[in-house]
């Protein structure tokens, strides 16, 4: 399945599961109804950015995105390998770095709170996260494998060489740039928490 074709079924997937019309999901996200209406007719590339907003608007992580939708075209049977071919791997048009979905894609009852993603950012890239407090508590590590990284989350900001490893929760803006000449790559651990009470749809 193509990947824009992938996002467009799982957040058409995810709004429906959760009862929103459009105009429900633009109001809660700050996405525009029809720029939501592009993505999930698969006319649209998303940024990074925008899919950050929707994602937090549906209580979800980013990573959950790019799963694997249910319906047709859905493994019969889904198994707890991810092998490296089938792992989607997604560009942001916008600052051009990589992020490949490494965990499996599992049935909602085995669905593990556990994503991995992996990240490759390219020199001098930047990317912010503007979202803040979610339905659900997000914690994150960030563990440099190569290059660099500087994060500002809130007020903090560090600046991240090989080797080392960042906590964090997604409940504030977060800023991501490689102020490097090379590439970066780093491994993102984020596990889901339970789910505070849902914001009204308004």
């Amino acid at each position: 399945m193509d990947l824009n074709d992938r996002l467009a079924r799982r957040l058409q997937a995810l709004r429906s599961a959760q009862g929103l019309s459009l105009d429900a999901l633009a109001t809660r996200s700050g996405v525009s109804r029809s720029a939501i209406s592009l993505i999930e007719r698969g006319q649209s590339s998303p940024t990074a950015t925008v899919l950050d907003r929707l994602s937090a608007a549906l209580g979800v992580t980013l990573a959950s995105l790019f799963e694997q939708p249910t319906g047709d075209g859905a493994p019969a049977a889904p198994s707890p390998l991810s092998r490296r071919a089938d792992q989607p791997l997604w560009t942001d048009p916008a600052s051009g770095y990589r992020r490949r979905n490494l965990s499996p894609s599992l049935s909602p009852s085995l669905q593990a709170p556990l994503q991995l993603v992996e990240v490759d950012f390219p020199p001098g890239a930047r990317v912010a996260y503007e979202t803040g407090p979610r339905p659900a508590t997000v914690h994150q590590q960030i563990w440099v494998m190569a290059g660099c990284m500087q994060l500002s989350v809130g007020a903090d900001r560090w600046l991240l060489q090989t080797g080392d490893c960042l906590a964090m929760q997604l409940d504030q803006p977060t800023f991501f740039h490689n102020p490097g000449d090379q590439p970066a790559r780093y491994l993102v651990a984020l596990v889901t928490g339970p789910s505070a009470d849902r914001r009204s749809p308004a």
